[in-house]
């Protein structure tokens, strides 16, 4: 059954924004595990706009089900994640410039930086996973890079418009999961998912767990964190 991973960077977005001590994302994430939600992801961005190195470290020793970083391939980071080791790396391309991960990582175009970072995690005892959007050429070139995972960019199906539009993303995921599933990789997904349209996507089948952040942080303001947690894994286990 799908997991769902609770990505808490959003909670640090409103910490730095005063500059203080609250909301902590280490609260939320402990809040997030008693909610149902079986992993939690951070992404430790090279400004450090939001998550700060001390969440991850504290994170690392409080986190009860699974710690998933998001990060960039670079010297920093991989060292950062050999010395906190997280149960797993999600590697993403960044841009100072973006206000969110705007695309999956172009593996054909940087297939030896991410094979040579995939190795250096793996040895660490790091399961790997790729962001790449749903394109059956980046998840070939995934599967030799020694990567585990794959994390499917769901950006564009979360932006279309039209049903028409929805259904033709839809059609790209479900290929790229029948690829991924082909060649061994492990599955997961992520980015712009939201209540509504978590349903079609869960109903696929073939995802090991959905990492999402905004709408439930944005849902929690209202409801809860403990509601919006529970709401969200009830709809991806009953999808």
């Amino acid at each position: 059954m799908a997991k769902l991973g609770l990505n808490v960077d959003h909670i640090a977005t409103v910490r730095q924004a005063r500059g203080g001590a609250e909301p902590d994302p280490v609260t939320a994430a402990a809040l997030g595990e008693l909610a149902g939600a079986e992993g939690i992801t951070i992404h430790l961005r090279e400004d450090r706009r939001h998550i700060q190195d001390r969440d991850l470290d504290v994170l690392r020793n409080t986190v009860k089900t699974k710690l998933n970083l998001e990060m960039a391939a670079t010297q920093e980071m991989v060292r950062i994640a050999l010395s906190v080791k997280p149960e797993q790396v999600t590697l993403v391309p960044e841009k100072r410039q973006e206000l969110t991960t705007e695309g999956g990582l172009d593996v054909i175009v940087n297939a030896k930086l991410i094979a040579d970072t995939v190795k250096r995690l793996r040895d660490g005892g790091i399961t790997v996973s790729l962001f790449v959007d749903p394109n059956q050429e980046q998840i070939k070139a995934a599967t030799k890079t020694g990567a585990d995972f794959i994390e499917i960019h769901t950006g564009a199906y979360a932006e279309a418009q039209t049903w028409a539009e929805q259904k033709h993303e839809l059609e790209s995921i479900d290929t790229a999961i029948k690829l991924a599933r082909k060649v061994g990789l492990g599955i997961n997904a992520g980015h712009g998912l939201n209540y509504f349209n978590i349903k079609a996507l869960a109903a696929l089948g073939g995802i090991e767990e959905y990492n999402i952040g905004h709408s439930i942080i944005s849902r929690a303001m209202l409801v809860g964190l403990d509601r919006a947690v529970r709401d969200m894994v009830d709809l991806i286990k009953y999808a």
